[in-house]
């Protein structure tokens, strides 16, 4: 089993083994046959794709195959987009494909997406004939080159007989250590030409042997930390979920007793429920864990990667804290923050060697003693809560939207967010207790991953309920892809939370701007903005408080082949969810119109240190502890 596919319990895709394939039945096909035999082999059953004139001959075979199911989606940023929901549902790797030229670098901003989020995947891309590569050939792009610094590996394939091993290559590549996006782009001339097939292929990657297995010596020497420390934390990464490592930290926690937070990407990974829990760090994090973080005086880092978002200022992040950090990914440690016990090594099997190294440390009678440290986060916890106000003119606050989707909604329900406010808003007001119920774009922050990210996630796992909630801002951006739910029975549910504006730059506009509103007014056109009028009526898609809503969400989600309400009151909500929930033979979209000036607290502002975190705004906590001296 992969780690992704460990994490979710998904069924192993089937791999290529190393060794000739003498014992195969060799069949006489085109490359493009060769390709599709090459996918169904490796366990792909689903490809979220366009035809275009170079990957058009690989089209064909596809028709006749029972195995690997194409999704038609309407640009290729869905097509990548989709493959990673599909990854990040179901822990197997997701595929994508495309033409040459428009089509391939059209899957860019997936692939960059993905290699941040370290998502299994791979793309499939189509190329001008092989002698016409380098003549800037009609529709011809460098795609490997363009995409070189943002995938794990990249193959250029113009020869038939190489594409078995290239697809196993890639799928064992993107699935293995830490995943990420492989992209295989193959020439048209390779994919019709007569070749040969036989499976398995032999595998030739002589220099790609991740580490999984940590050190035992730094394992014993993180212990010892572990059981000396009087503030330890641990903070855990997205990687503890692509391991399959929830059960695992869920041991060592409990075991010592010391707290967990549990960064944007990691949601799920520690249910949001278990006491020692003390919520997700970070620029938009809880009171409680930006603070647990700074004052702790030990750090076991899992999984994770200190980026900016949740160091703040990093000269200034954890300045009492020895690291401990362990990562599948040794590029990782050291790069951001020094560690004094680097581990490399899969997030799994760390967690059941340093269980077992805390054990034997508590047998010698070394247990932790973090009574004082727990007083401390008791009292932070209850003090700043997590928390919002309603609206003073009756309104719809947001918060309270996303909170009642998740109090609404089954307990298995996947969540896929846009990028924004609504994105915090989600991480902070749905509980998650499960890994892989929380699916969004962490590293990159792409705005239109929500509603195609949705769409895979219900491809991948189509017996269970899948919201995505996303701003009216990124819902504009990829919003075609109901077309591809409609048609193809993918029965998505769209939350749209509608303030009329590019929200978390509206923010920043009032906080650090003056209050200054340039372009990100989304309702309305300048001179409606700038305070002009217009004849219609709410009916017509007139928006109450001045403006007119272009576009009609409504109107246009009906257009898709969705059903599509609007709420605007507290009154209606639950009942639109409800009835939204009961729909599940087509996509639902719901347009919630929600008050333009709410913002997302916690805030620590970019560039500062996480010291100078606030509650609210203007609301600086007073923690009251011997630290703050």
């Amino acid at each position: 089993m992969t780690m992704t596919e460990q994490a979710t319990g998904a069924h192993p895709t089937p791999r290529a083994r190393n060794g000739g394939p003498s014992s195969a039945t060799v069949e006489h096909v085109t490359g493009a046959q060769s390709l599709i035999r090459s996918l169904e082999e490796v366990g792909a059953d689903t490809v979220f794709g366009i035809p275009g004139g170079a990957i058009l001959p690989a089209y064909d075979p596809m028709m006749d195959s029972t195995r690997v199911r194409h999704i038609l989606v309407r640009h290729e940023q869905g097509a990548g987009h989709a493959a990673t929901g599909y990854a990040q549902a179901t822990g197997r790797v997701g595929v994508c494909m495309a033409t040459s030229g428009p089509g391939a670098t059209n899957l860019v901003t997936p692939i960059a997406d993905a290699h941040m989020d370290s998502v299994p995947l791979v793309a499939i891309t189509g190329q001008v004939a092989s002698k016409a590569i380098g003549t800037d050939a009609f529709q011809e792009a460098d795609i490997c080159g363009i995409t070189m610094p943002i995938t794990k590996h990249n193959f250029l394939v113009t020869k038939a007989e190489d594409i078995p091993r290239t697809i196993a290559e890639a799928f064992h590549i993107a699935s293995t250590g830490r995943p990420g996006p492989v992209l295989v782009d193959i020439a048209k001339d390779a994919l019709q030409a007569k070749t040969t097939f036989s499976w398995p292929p032999t595998q030739e990657l002589p220099g790609y042997r991740p580490v999984t297995k940590p050190h035992a010596k730094q394992i014993r020497e993180a212990a010892k930390l572990i059981t000396q420390a009087k503030r330890p934390v641990l903070y855990v990464g997205g990687g503890v979920i692509k391991a399959g490592a929830t059960a695992e930290l869920r041991m060592l926690a409990e075991l010592t007793n010391a707290p967990v937070t549990t960064t944007l990407m990691a949601l799920g990974a520690f249910p949001d429920s278990h006491p020692l829990h003390v919520g997700m760090p970070g620029m938009h994090g809880a009171v409680t864990a930006v603070t647990a973080l700074q004052k702790a005086d030990l750090i076991v880092a899992l999984g994770a990667r200190f980026d900016d978002r949740v160091t703040g200022k990093l000269d200034s992040f954890a300045p009492y804290a020895k690291i401990v950090h362990a990562d599948v990914d040794p590029a990782e440690i050291g790069k951001n923050r020094a560690a004094d016990v680097p581990i490399v090594g899969d997030a799994r099997e760390v967690l059941a060697d340093l269980v077992q190294a805390v054990q034997a440390e508590h047998t010698e009678g070394n247990v932790g003693d973090y009574s004082a440290w727990w007083r401390d986060l008791s009292r932070w916890r209850e003090t700043y809560p997590l928390g919002f106000d309603q609206p003073a003119d009756g309104s719809l606050s947001p918060q309270q939207v996303i909170q009642r989707i998740g109090q609404l909604a089954p307990d298995d329900t996947i969540y896929a967010a846009g990028v924004g406010q609504h994105q915090m808003w989600a991480a902070h007001f749905i509980d998650y207790e499960q890994p892989a119920t929380w699916l969004n774009s962490g590293g990159a922050g792409t705005m239109g991953y929500a509603v195609p990210a949705a769409m895979g996630a219900k491809a991948g796992q189509p017996n269970r309920t899948v919201w995505a909630i996303d701003g009216d801002g990124c819902f504009q951006m990829t919003n075609q892809e109901l077309v591809t739910c409609a048609l193809n029975n993918i029965p998505i549910k769209v939350a749209i939370i509608n303030n009329g504006a590019l929200g978390m730059v509206r923010q920043w506009q009032t906080l650090f701007y003056n209050q200054r509103y340039s372009n990100t007014v989304l309702h309305s056109g300048p001179d409606v903005a700038d305070g002009g009028s217009f004849e219609g009526s709410a009916a017509d898609g007139a928006k109450p408080n001045g403006g007119t809503r272009i576009p009609d969400f409504v109107k246009l989600s009906e257009a898709m082949g969705c059903v599509a309400m609007r709420c605007e009151s507290p009154d209606e909500l639950d009942a639109v969810i409800a009835k939204a929930n009961s729909i599940n033979d087509r996509p639902v979209v719901v347009d919630f119109i929600v008050h333009e000036d709410a913002q997302v607290w916690p805030m620590v502002a970019a560039g500062t240190s996480n010291d100078e975190v606030l509650a609210a705004r203007g609301v600086r906590p007073d923690f009251g502890d011997s630290l703050d001296d």
